[in-house]
């Protein structure tokens, strides 16, 4: 699923009564806030759906196959997501508990 997807869904939910461009900006708003709390090495919770946090990779030597040469590749940050027992029950058409 795509942002413009996304924003069809969120519309049609809302029965249009908020416009299509600000549904835009309200997710981009949403999304920034999920980057900026991972740039400044924050996790963020959303309960029932998940956690986002950064994790760090640290610096290694790796190998192209293809020339077979090796050299250092720097220290990086990657973004894992755990999802929440809820989602995962959903996900899997298990029976809730509450």
């Amino acid at each position: 699923m795509v942002k413009k997807e996304i924003i069809e869904k969120l519309s049609e939910k809302i029965h249009r009564k908020l416009k299509k461009s600000d549904l835009k900006k309200i997710l981009e708003i949403f999304l920034n806030a999920i980057i900026q709390g991972i740039t400044e090495d924050r996790s963020c919770e959303f309960r029932s759906f998940g956690t986002f946090r950064p994790k760090k990779i640290k610096a290694r030597i790796v190998r192209n196959p293809r020339t077979n040469r090796r050299f250092m590749k720097n220290e990086s940050v990657n973004i894992a997501f755990k999802m929440s027992q809820e989602l995962q029950k959903k996900i899997n058409n298990e029976e809730m508990l509450n």
